[in-house]
């Protein structure tokens, strides 16, 4: 299969397709800055249509990166932020590994028990229980990590959650580059392979902790998962 063939019902080639849906989740662009940066290498696009790529494949290309990436370590930062979306609040849970590796976010209406419950459960679909698990001070947690990870120790304290709460500003970025997020449903969908991309192609690449032979060599393995799911997007 060919990058320059197009996918199932589309016009343009899947090299462009995946090229705009990466820069989308791993830079703070709009759909209307790649309409831009694509217009000025003569592919001419709208940026209705880089929104409906991203929507379209942004599940597809989350799970393969997903299923590559490496396990997570066995401490866990969970931490909560608010995000405004048309005027309505929501609550963004998101959980990352000691290293910064973000391995979920959820995005609900409240910061309870029973959202802890949930979030809690996506969590354990995906990753074993892990050995500790560091919150902040929310009474939320107490409970359901008891229960639902009996052998993992629950530190609740706010001065050594730093990890998870560094792990919120490409959210605030990107917010800041939108001026504001349109709808919940767009907010999962963009922060969930948000995240995933920024596992591989910045914590695992370390633009400030390896040198430049090792950051090459992290890059080149990000960009093989990349294509691998844009490749599958053909057989789809």
């Amino acid at each position: 299969m060919h990058l320059h063939q197009a996918p199932k019902h589309h016009r343009f080639p899947v090299s462009i397709i995946s090229h705009a849906v990466w820069r989308y989740h791993r830079f703070n662009d709009s759909y209307r800055d790649i309409k831009e940066e694509l217009a000025y290498r003569n592919i001419i696009v709208s940026h209705e249509a880089i929104r409906s790529w991203c929507k379209k494949f942004a599940s597809h290309f989350k799970e393969v990166i997903r299923k590559r990436e490496r396990k997570p370590k066995d401490k866990w930062h969970l931490d909560e932020m608010t995000i405004k979306i048309n005027g309505e609040y929501f609550i963004l849970w998101r959980a990352v590994d000691a290293e910064g590796y973000e391995l979920d976010v959820y995005l609900q209406k409240r910061r309870n028990k029973n959202s802890a419950i949930r979030f809690l459960t996506r969590l354990l679909g995906c990753y074993p229980a892990p050995r500790v698990i560091v919150t902040d001070k929310l009474k939320s947690y107490i409970k359901p990590i008891r229960q639902m990870c009996s052998d993992t120790e629950h530190r609740s304290h706010k001065g050594l959650n730093n990890r998870v709460e560094n792990a919120h500003q490409p959210t605030r970025r990107k917010e800041k580059s939108l001026i504001k997020f349109k709808s919940p449903q767009g907010v999962q969908n963009t922060l969930s392979l948000m995240g995933k991309v920024r596992n591989i192609f910045a914590i695992d690449v370390g633009r400030y902790t390896k040198n430049a032979t090792d950051q090459r060599a992290a890059f080149a393995n990000a960009k093989a998962i990349w294509d691998e799911a844009t490749q599958r997007l053909l057989a789809a």
